[in-house]
């Protein structure tokens, strides 16, 4: 494929088309998941800007990048031949409407895969394609409410914590329709035929939980959030405030690194060995504490050899790209100009 700059990038996804359509969250998420490992990916943005809880400004909304995007208004006939014409040279189509809305356009499953029966059609909603949800309004905090993954989530004796969009959007949505999408394009290697992938986002977190299901039916971990392991029940699991008001957070699960994780702070490794789990928390969290407010963030990271991440590059205004996308994959210059005459085109 090639960037936006037109210069050739590789990856295990190359030579792949992708044609998505504008949505939030989880479908960007996955589709830039996609055009990360190569894949070419063109999004079809709305003419008239959305309120998506998107960034206003291209360079801030990360999880557009890597794409070539185009603007149309599916509200006209022009603009709906011209997306059907893409699907029918795509891989792989991605849309996250409301159950219904793609076949109300003409643009559904049974109408692009009989065009092009090689077209891995993907499809992400919150509550799934059918059922007594289908048609219900939701989002990322509803879907894992009902999955019991908002319960886990939280302090001890505190109510159920609102976390940022991942187990939801990201994790159930996003990285299980990627996933979806490789074992779909896996199967049309050996059948020729492309697959409907139907993800839904309650269903994606509920997988997401199988480990701790596992643990709670059999008793190993407690139904009582903040009392396990890994929900800030144990003292080497948890975040702690520092001198400078900011925090660190540490998770020497493994015991050859809690000694080190004692012996940096100062306290003693043989005592604490064995006695420092979850239901110690109460006597040895404050200990930890009380040493961790001693010094700033930046003193500890030292003392730790913290290192700071790198960040993606920005994606390109939407719309940059259409006289280049759409030329290259077939759409004749005399149908971009009766687009663009019919205001169906940006």
């Amino acid at each position: 494929m090639t960037s936006g700059e037109g210069q050739s990038r590789g990856g295990p996804l190359a030579g792949l088309k992708v044609l998505e359509f504008a949505g939030v969250g989880p479908t960007p998420m996955g589709a830039m998941m996609l055009a990360d490992m190569g894949a070419e990916v063109v999004m079809i943005d709305r003419i008239e800007p959305v309120e998506l809880g998107s960034p206003k400004t291209p360079g801030f909304d990360m999880l557009r990048r890597n794409r070539l995007v185009v603007k149309m208004d599916l509200k006209k006939k022009e603009a709906l031949d011209c997306a059907l014409a893409l699907a029918d040279r795509a891989d792989v189509l991605i849309e996250g409407y409301r159950p219904g809305v793609m076949e109300r356009l003409g643009l559904g499953p049974d109408v692009c895969q009989a065009r092009n029966p090689r077209l891995v059609y993907t499809r992400m909603t919150g509550w799934g394609q059918k059922g007594p949800l289908a048609d219900r309004a939701g989002h990322d905090l509803n879907y894992i409410a009902l999955t019991g993954a908002l319960h886990a989530i939280g302090r001890e004796s505190g109510p159920p914590a609102p976390p940022l969009s991942l187990v939801g959007d990201f994790g159930g949505g996003a990285l299980y329709m990627a996933v979806g999408v490789l074992a779909a394009l896996q199967s049309r290697q050996s059948t020729g035929k492309g697959q409907v992938v139907d993800v839904a986002m309650v269903d994606g977190a509920l997988s997401l939980m199988t480990a701790f299901y596992g643990g709670f039916a059999s008793g190993r971990m407690s139904l009582e959030r903040g009392t396990n392991v890994v929900d800030g029940g144990a003292p080497y699991y948890d975040v702690y405030q520092c001198a400078d008001g900011t925090y660190v957070s540490i998770a020497p699960i493994e015991t050859r690194f809690r000694r080190e994780l004692y012996e940096r702070l100062g306290l003693p490794t043989d005592e604490l060995q064995g006695k420092d789990g979850p239901a110690q928390r109460h006597e040895i969290k404050p200990r930890l504490a009380e040493i961790f407010r001693q010094r700033t963030r930046a003193e500890w990271c030292e003392v730790f050899a913290g290192r700071p991440s790198p960040t993606p590059r920005p994606p390109r205004r939407s719309g940059t790209y259409t006289n280049t996308v759409l030329p290259r994959w077939g759409i004749d210059p005399g149908t971009i100009a009766r687009l663009r005459a019919a205001s169906a085109l940006d």
